[in-house]
């Protein structure tokens, strides 16, 4: 085990303790041990190493690669039909063994779009009914083969200007799928925070309910309230109790929610706490947008996209014709015995050129050059569109975030504001000031002021972290968001 892994084992081993132990779990170890070991983390590395592997094999392709071929044996014994010289046919007995191996460097040439190989084979023959004399072998020492398509699309070309394009969008995929990870950590840690804020709530609310109801008690006993206000009261100890029950199966809803997303076993006890706030500057419009066209994965999808759409043009015009140029010249020797093969050498020249040119085709081959060109422009317009989109998607969250942090400054005093009116409530309707109307309206909007409160933090953390994952980038550290990815894909 690397030195790597053990340090993240053994931080997950702490978080895992932390959160069983010490039952409290705070927001930023929640999204670590989410980037770590959820299942939407490891998804998201597995893509990136496909996607790298995939980025591997293309780059092994402009490499020099290395074959063996061989037949060991190839036996025959069987009758073939023969025509002799007086026109009659008879059937021919054969008996024969064959050996043959063949060992090649082949290379693309990516300038051209063709093959240049380097071969050396060797040959044997034995009929096996005949005298021994009659086996032969064959070799070619050295040939050197070259097959080049002449006005047809070069795919190796295009894949040089496609596959780079690719992996960096794949790269930028997983940082950003990294980045939508903390997003649903932030979602579900809020939620079951939410959760327990409202179980706290309806649990204070029944202490306070059972607290004014005996109170109540006691007045209408001195006949200083009636009973419909009574019965009010003791309407709304039920519905406090009611309360705390709901809210309790809210409050394990959303802890099983989170603690199935992060990998913790079903025993574990997690306790959100409110996290501490940073003050994070408000961001310009052009400086997330010029960031996300840096960094984000749709710009570089923008690009392979029309390049796709570019080589499909390219190939349809290219299968207008094939011209195809194939040459082959070397050394070869042949003899009874196999040392003697490799001596008094003759050379071999093969040249080829295959021309194929349609004369009549019912302008088949044009109308795909046309709907290859109708599908580009199709890419073209949709592209632009989903460009927009994007650019007003930008504008849109990074007016919500900077508004959120006066959203949550407001949503926090008026929390308080509402926990102090509440209290004096209390007060005042036990000294007979106010009444059940006024005590429960000061009890709604205590409750509707706390979750405000959560809900405006959830926002605030929710926005800012989503414009990281639009941007890859790190407005506090003021730098982009990067990984080791050698160190991920090795792991």
């Amino acid at each position: 085990m690397n030195k790597s892994l053990f340090l993240h084992f053994l931080f997950i081993l702490t978080l895992a303790t932390a959160a069983s132990a010490q039952q409290t779990l705070t927001l930023p170890q929640a999204i670590e041990m989410a980037r770590l070991q959820s299942v939407d983390a490891a998804v998201a590395l597995n893509e990136l190493k496909t996607s790298y592997w995939e980025y591997r094999t293309y780059q092994a392709e402009l490499l020099p690669e290395v074959n063996f071929n061989a037949v060991l044996p190839d036996y025959s014994r069987s009758y073939n039909l023969y025509q002799s010289e007086d026109g009659t046919y008879k059937y021919v007995r054969n008996n024969s063994l064959q050996m043959m191996g063949d060992i090649s460097i082949d290379q693309n040439i990516g300038f051209t779009g063709g093959k240049l190989s380097v071969n050396s084979s060797l040959q044997f023959i034995d009929p096996l009914n005949t005298s021994g004399a009659n086996k032969y072998y064959m070799s070619v020492p050295f040939g050197v083969t070259l097959s080049q398509p002449i006005f047809g699309v070069n795919n190796i070309k295009w894949q040089q200007r496609i596959e780079p394009i690719r992996y960096n969008e794949a790269k930028a995929a997983y940082l950003e799928n990294v980045e939508r990870v903390t997003l649903r950590t932030i979602t579900y840690y809020f939620q079951l925070l939410l959760a327990k804020e409202n179980l706290n709530i309806a649990d204070q609310n029944k202490k306070n309910a059972d607290r004014i109801y005996d109170i109540a008690q006691a007045r209408r006993g001195m006949g200083q309230i009636s009973e419909n206000e009574l019965l009010q009261l003791k309407l709304s100890v039920l519905k406090a109790t009611s309360s705390v029950t709901k809210e309790q199966s809210g409050l394990n809803a959303a802890m099983f929610q989170l603690r199935s997303f992060l990998g913790l076993s079903e025993s574990d006890t997690i306790d959100a706490v409110i996290p501490e706030m940073t003050e994070y500057p408000n961001i310009a419009y052009n400086d997330v947008l010029t960031k996300a066209q840096d960094n984000n994965p749709f710009a570089q999808n923008i690009r392979r996209r029309q390049l796709e759409a570019d080589f499909e043009v390219a190939r349809a015009k290219g299968d207008q014709r094939q011209i195809n140029l194939y040459a082959s010249v070397g050394y070869t020797g042949q003899d009874q015995r196999f040392n003697d093969t490799y001596r008094d050498l003759m050379d071999y020249q093969v040249v080829q050129f295959g021309l194929k040119i349609p004369i009549l085709d019912w302008g088949k081959r044009k109308g795909r050059v046309k709907v290859a060109e109708s599908n580009r422009e199709v890419v073209s317009l949709r592209l632009k569109q989903e460009q927009m989109d994007f650019n007003q998607d930008i504008f849109l969250l990074v007016e919500q975030y900077n508004n959120q942090s006066e959203q949550f400054r407001i949503a926090k005093e008026a929390d308080e504001i509402a926990q102090r009116r509440y209290s004096t409530s209390v007060e005042s309707f036990m000294i007979g000031k106010i009444n059940t109307l006024d005590l429960n309206d000061a009890q709604l909007s205590k409750d509707n002021a706390r979750g405000k409160f959560v809900s405006e933090m959830h926002l605030y953390w929710y926005y800012m972290y989503q414009i990281r994952s639009l941007t890859l980038y790190d407005f506090n550290a003021q730098k982009n968001i990067d990984a080791e990815f050698e160190s991920l894909i090795n792991r």
